[in-house]
């Protein structure tokens, strides 16, 4: 999807980049008209040479500092386009497009809030309905995008989606970033508008999956990551998704079979590894979960279920060493795991270690009370929101 994103974005902006800086008069000496030709025959060494004599021939000509910014980012050289950029305007700020380009030259170049401040100051000059505007639009929802700002990246994508309601990759953006806003309803009316425009689109409904998902209708969201595999089985992530959900709902079985369609599209993930062999512990198959936990190890031992069904795994077969190394390897990665205490527990208490085993569930103990402190705090918070104003406790020190 990133990929995707990052493609039509460049060919999204390649109409801004193609803008040419104004035109003010210059001297003769300047062969102004030989570098502009130039620029157009595509020969920008050529060009940037003939801009560098109209410097030398005066120090202080506007235009030549824009066209050698433009040059520079023709050829993706963006950090160096924006020092000319702001040359130019120091030198000529009524020359046209050079702030716009100045803002491209720091989006394409990953400054993105610098951009914003451009694309924000310019995008109020407009007319709500021109091309330009549709453009700042465009630029401001993904540089926020960019940024992770998801929340301030909707308005500006929603109102770029309307206007271009054709562009299907405009629209994924917007369904991921109110995704990630969590605003939810918001991603599944784009979800509807994706399906519109493309029947079978697999991240879309891949995407209403998701949102499903986060709003607790997991039957729903099964649905949309079956539909998602029925219209590309290829859909990297898709096997993962569905898999991990089936998982959650200790559907070991059907869950196997998901990750397992994930590692046929992935041979190497170790994720979908690592879970395929927790789903496998789940059926007593520790053979088979062994295998693929040194495995999935081999790639990336810094998942920490690897090592606590490692630990399980050897355990269970006798190799208590073995086993102890992998859960305490668990409890580094992940030290608020209660199962990882309460295994490490009980091989020392049964190895006779009580010291060991004591502090294990000590830790064990402290976690669950933590874990319910949170949840009578927020269970507590819950009811006084609910309770009318005369029921609820006067705050300390009310009079």
């Amino acid at each position: 999807m990133e990929l995707r994103v990052r493609l039509t974005l460049t060919a999204v902006l390649t109409l801004a980049a193609g803008h040419c800086a104004g035109q003010t008069s210059a001297p003769a000496e300047c062969q102004r008209e030989t570098a502009l030709a130039l620029e157009r025959q595509g020969d920008n060494v050529a060009a940037e040479a003939a801009w560098k004599l109209c410097l030398d021939a005066n120090p202080s000509n506007p235009e030549a500092y824009a066209h050698r910014g433009l040059l520079e980012a023709r050829q993706e050289h963006y950090k160096e386009a924006v020092p000319l950029y702001r040359k130019a305007l120091e030198l000529g700020p009524q020359i046209p497009s050079v702030q716009l380009n100045l803002g491209l030259a720091l989006f394409k170049g990953g400054e993105l809030k610098q951009s914003i401040e451009i694309f924000d100051a310019l995008l109020k000059n407009q007319p709500a309905d021109s091309h330009q505007a549709l453009q700042l639009t465009t630029l401001l929802g993904m540089a926020h995008y960019g940024l992770g700002e998801y929340a301030q990246a909707v308005p500006y994508l929603q109102d770029a989606a309307a206007a271009d309601a054709q562009n299907l990759t405009l629209k994924l953006v917007l369904a991921h970033s109110c995704l990630w806003a969590r605003q939810y309803q918001c991603a599944l009316d784009v979800y509807h508008e994706i399906l519109a425009l493309d029947p079978n689109s697999a991240e879309a409904y891949m995407l209403a999956g998701e949102a499903l998902d986060a709003m607790k209708d997991r039957s729903g969201a099964i649905q949309q990551y079956r539909a998602a595999i029925k219209a590309n089985p290829k859909e990297p992530g898709v096997h993962w998704n569905l898999g991990y959900l089936l998982w959650s709902q200790s559907r070991f079985k059907e869950a196997a079979a998901e990750f397992q369609a994930e590692l046929d599209n992935s041979p190497n993930d170790a994720q979908a590894m690592t879970y395929l062999a927790d789903a496998e512990v789940h059926l007593n198959q520790p053979d088979a979960a062994q295998l693929l936990l040194e495995k999935a190890d081999k790639i990336n031992p810094g998942i920490a279920l690897i090592h606590l069904d490692l630990g399980i795994v050897y355990g269970d077969a006798g190799r208590r060493d073995d086993a102890v190394r992998e859960l305490k390897l668990a409890e580094t990665l992940d030290p608020d795991n209660q199962n990882v205490h309460w295994r490490l527990g009980h091989i020392y208490q049964i190895a006779g270690n009580k010291d060991e085993a004591k502090a294990e569930f000590d830790k064990l103990h402290s976690l669950k009370n933590a874990i319910e402190d949170a949840l009578g705090r927020t269970l507590l918070e819950a009811e006084m929101k609910d309770k009318p104003a005369a029921e609820a406790p006067a705050a300390p020190n009310a009079k």
